[in-house]
């Protein structure tokens, strides 16, 4: 039994804890001891993903992010992937096919182990476990703010406050790897991440390559601690637990993100997701620690207390049990976090990343893309278009806040972490900016309480796609003076481009997934809706 006695379940799941697929209605399984062929085949992607994150590793070291003050810069297999044409272009190559085969070998796991039934599980722990290895020795890929964690570790270890000041204050700042945009940022994470980026920086002395290595394993932690504890989460909501594994922790874009880019988002996750299990499992103390703890790594994962409260005040309660759980769930979470500020000085000044969130949008952004579309109608048209914008903007922002509050005040109480998992989603998804990463911050919590095997979990192949893709010609390292036949990002984007296609169109399996039909046929009735559009406007 779960939280109040009443067992957590979404729409996808039974009146009972089952291990069925929540892509399936409800039938009996009868788990083999022996593993099917099926399982048996799993391993072939296994492998074939294990090719893909090797490749990675390859190309990562001639097109990732190395500070400038790493001596791995002065190795000659180093110099020469990356200052040599012919070093770049294989690097780049390398990272990008790497990363899409990655991608199809995700793909391909859960097709392989489409009836999630048995020993589905372990297939999936042992491919997160191989995909991960050598990712976490890569040079850093898609991201480098893991050299900013070490600047704001010298930060409070020097004695400033990182609420305060950006890295720029500190001397040598810049030979650290940070990107300039860090330097005159305020950071936007909590305490105890500060304190754990101290910890490092007192550990290896601010040395980049060692501090890369031991935010990864911080990142780790993080990984783990999904690994354990979105299945237990799972199995709570009668969803088969490897599948959700599969889907939030397994695909590529958590892997390259939590462990290559190191974020440590990883952390918080990890802790939020272990945090949402124990309060849900009626352990609401611990459960709210474990998410204070998130908030102190990260302090959007605050969004969560509200439904922990939910938990906490039971099925029935009285609206002013409610308000007083929320109150007590608010006054143990923020007391501690109260507490945790006196040392460094740091005081409440993560408070600022929530109250005043960095300005600008990503154009891929819902928020971003809709306000470009009408700042150019209304420029077009004359109008102030800028202003028509940012007052779209800044609704969509308003109405996220607004379907928190009603996800907060109404629904089913057996559904608390489903209606947590949709507020986290509308605030990131109705947010001006979204980066690649930000979508995994919900996505463990939409796994656990069911994503369907139709439009959703396609919706899910293209986001996973379309920011894999993004990262690889994005967020490439190629110094300026090397001569290129054909400039890096676009040798990067052209290529996952290509094996996009080749995943909808030509591979035999994974086009199944997004198109049905055999393209000839496709073809066909694209033929015949153009005949008979055609025949209409004649006969008219």
């Amino acid at each position: 039994m779960t939280a109040g006695g009443s067992h957590l379940s979404t729409s996808e799941s039974s009146p009972v804890p089952s291990k069925k697929t929540a892509a399936e209605l409800p039938r009996s399984v009868v788990p083999d001891s022996t593993p099917s062929p099926a399982k048996r085949r799993a391993y072939i992607a296994i492998w074939q993903g294990f090719l893909g994150a090797l490749m990675m590793f390859v190309g990562s070291i001639g097109t990732g992010w190395i500070a400038n003050g790493s001596p791995m810069i002065r190795q000659p297999v180093v110099i020469a992937l990356r200052t040599e044409g012919w070093g770049v272009t294989l690097s780049t190559v390398l990272l990008t096919v790497g990363a899409m085969l990655l991608m199809r070998s995700w793909l391909r796991l859960g097709q392989r182990l489409g009836d999630w039934s048995g020993s589905s599980l372990r297939p999936v722990v042992i491919a997160i476990s191989a995909w991960s290895l050598p990712l976490l020795l890569a040079v850093p890929i898609f991201s480098r703010d893991v050299y900013a964690y070490t600047g704001q570790g010298r930060l409070v270890l020097e004695g400033q406050n990182p609420y305060d000041v950006g890295i720029s204050t500190l001397n040598n700042w810049f030979s650290l790897g940070a990107d300039p945009a860090w330097a005159e940022a305020r950071t936007p994470y909590g305490p105890y991440f500060l304190w754990l980026a101290r910890g490092v920086v007192e550990l290896t002395g601010a040395q980049p390559d060692v501090s890369v290595l031991l935010f990864r394993l911080l990142a780790g932690v993080g990984v783990v601690l999904c690994v354990i504890y979105v299945p237990k989460l799972a199995e709570l909501h009668g969803i088969n637990g490897a599948r959700a594994l599969w889907i939030a922790v397994a695909n590529p874009l958590f892997l390259i993100s939590f462990v290559a880019s190191a974020h440590n988002d990883a952390l918080m996750v990890g802790l939020a997701v272990a945090g949402v299990y124990f309060a849900a499992t009626r352990r609401y103390l611990l459960g709210i620690l474990l998410v204070t703890a998130s908030i102190g790594i990260k302090p959007i994962t605050v969004l969560l207390l509200p439904f922990i409260g939910v938990m906490w005040a039971g099925p029935g309660a009285s609206w002013m049990r409610k308000f007083l759980i929320w109150g007590a769930t608010a006054g143990i979470s923020f007391g501690v976090l109260a507490v945790s500020g006196l040392p460094y000085n740091l005081g409440m000044g993560w408070v600022w990343a929530i109250m005043d969130p960095t300005p600008g949008y990503t154009g891929y952004s819902p928020s971003g893309f809709l306000g470009q579309q009408v700042e150019f109608l209304g420029n077009v048209l004359g109008l102030p278009g800028g202003t028509f914008a940012d007052l779209l903007r800044t609704g969509m922002k308003w109405a996220a806040i607004g379907l928190v509050l009603l996800l907060m005040f109404r629904g089913d109480y057996s559904r608390a972490v489903r209606r947590m998992a949709l507020a986290f989603t509308a605030v990131v998804m109705l947010s001006p900016i979204i980066q690649p990463w930000y979508i995994l911050w919900f996505l463990p919590f939409l796994a656990v309480t069911g994503i369907r095997n139709d439009w959703q979990i396609r919706s899910l192949y293209v986001g996973v796609t379309f920011f894999v893709v993004f990262g690889a010609q994005d967020q490439l390292s190629v110094w300026s003076f090397v001569e290129l036949p054909i400039d890096a990002s676009s040798l990067a984007f052209v290529t996952a481009l290509l094996f996009t296609f080749y995943l909808l169109f030509l591979d035999v399996h994974t086009r199944k997934l997004l198109i049905e039909a055999k393209p000839s046929d496709s073809a066909r009735k694209a033929v015949r809706w153009v005949q008979e559009q055609w025949r209409g406007i004649r006969a008219r």
